[in-house]
């Protein structure tokens, strides 16, 4: 009896071990699905309102003259708001488009800079930033749209601007996308721009060390499904060679810990001439501005000068 009792449990060893297994694996997929759960709701979700969402600077701040709160309607039929930052008798016209998170305000500082050094100047929220409607956006894809319908706004203002465009993170990414496809734009600097949704995704599972080839395509399909495109539908890395004879400038920081500066390595090779590239040391993301105003404002406006004169 006592050797039948133990052959009976020995089979025991096997199918415990096998179903622990089961259970870290559902486990690991259980943390998978999690981590593109959440990539998909940091690109998606609408950051809640504040304080600063109703009460935030102005042009009046900066002393801008005569600018004008206007709105500017999309191709879909969204009011998006925007400031113009006007300089009668100029033919030039930059307009700027902030990051993913950010709102008009956040380009106070280079638009109020730049409107100084003799451009009018166009500023506005993306859809469900800021002031402007409520919709469905995205990282770069449904924003391609409000910075088409600006554009269109900005040469109804002065017909036949000389028209450049300025842009930070996501919207600097929109800036290559819509250069590449838009003849109109003549020259754009663009700061931190990635070279598609795929390589952030991937950027920031490896960060949390989580394996960024199941994490990346999980994501993917969930954007599919609940939000109506693919990662591969933006990808600057690919349309940045369009954006040629159009001059392009690109800056990065050497230390961004959101968009690696790889990332401008990659869009300067492929990118045609005329290009420069400007890498601040020590930098992170979008801080450029930051390290050294006066000089970033003065270098930004000489390429624009230079380039819609």
């Amino acid at each position: 009896m006592h050797i039948q009792h133990q052959s009976h449990r020995l089979p025991l060893l096997p199918r415990r071990l096998a179903g622990v297994a089961g259970v870290a694996a559902l486990g690991a997929v259980g943390v998978l699905l999690g981590a593109a759960a959440y990539a998909t709701d940091r690109i998606h979700g609408r950051p809640p309102d504040n304080f600063m969402s109703t009460y935030t600077f102005s042009p009046f701040e900066t002393r801008v003259e005569g600018f004008e709160d206007v709105t500017i309607r999309t191709a879909d039929g969204l009011r998006l708001s925007g400031w113009w930052l006007p300089r009668p008798g100029s033919q030039r016209v930059v307009v700027g488009l902030a990051g993913h998170r950010s709102s008009k305000s956040d380009l106070l500082g280079i638009g109020s800079g730049l409107w100084r050094a003799g451009n009018n100047v166009l500023l506005f929220d993306w859809r469900s930033r800021g002031q402007s409607d409520i919709a469905q956006h995205s990282l770069a894809y449904y924003e391609l749209r409000d910075a088409e319908a600006a554009i269109a706004y900005a040469l109804e203002r002065v017909p036949g601007a000389h028209l450049g465009v300025v842009g930070y993170s996501m919207g600097a990414s929109v800036g290559i996308l819509l250069t590449a496809r838009d003849p109109r734009v003549r020259a754009l600097a663009a700061d931190s721009p990635f070279t598609g949704i795929a390589e952030v995704v991937a950027y920031a599972a490896a960060q949390r060390r989580l394996p960024a080839r199941l994490v990346v395509p999980l994501a993917d399909a969930i954007t599919n499904w609940r939000y109506g495109y693919r990662f591969g539908a933006v990808r600057p890395i690919e349309a940045v060679a369009a954006v040629s004879p159009r001059p392009l400038l690109l800056i990065h920081g050497s230390a961004d810990s959101l968009i690696p500066v790889s990332h401008a390595h990659a869009i300067f090779a492929a990118a045609r001439e005329p290009k420069e590239c400007l890498i601040i040391d020590g930098v992170d993301h979008c801080g450029g501005y930051f390290a050294d105003r006066a000089t970033y404002v003065d270098r930004v406006s000489a390429f624009f000068a230079q380039h819609l004169a």
